[in-house]
């Protein structure tokens, strides 16, 4: 009768032991690193045409502001010229540029809406 034994790693006595890898028989898989998405901030730009009630509809419908967030931001957009929306992955902020933009022409405002990477 033949018995199998398997062999699991070299032995002192096999000649080829010193072609042998330094895990034996064994494969090593590597892993591949992942990273972090770039993320984007999220601006409106100030101009002197669209009304403020708009831009606050504008921060609560696509941004998720509360009413008292969306105030804050609508006075340092129309104080400062610009104000962050918020910072997202880079299919996210281009969505939402996009609604926004899309809003603003359907209404017949001129605000305008960017991202820059962060």
């Amino acid at each position: 009768m033949l018995r199998f034994r398997p062999r699991l790693a070299a032995s002192e006595n096999d000649s080829d032991a010193d072609t042998l890898a330094p895990h034996g028989n064994v494969a090593v898989k590597t892993r591949t690193q992942t990273k972090k998405p770039s993320m984007y901030k999220v601006f409106l730009l100030n101009d002197d045409y669209t009304p403020m009630d708009f831009v606050v509809q504008v921060l609560e419908a696509f941004f998720n502001k509360t009413r008292e967030d969306a105030m804050r931001i609508m006075l340092e957009v129309h104080q400062s010229g610009i104000g962050l929306c918020g910072v997202y992955s880079f299919e996210v902020a281009e969505t939402k540029v996009t609604q926004v933009m899309a809003a603003a022409r359907q209404a017949q405002h001129p605000l305008q809406c960017t991202m820059e990477k962060e």
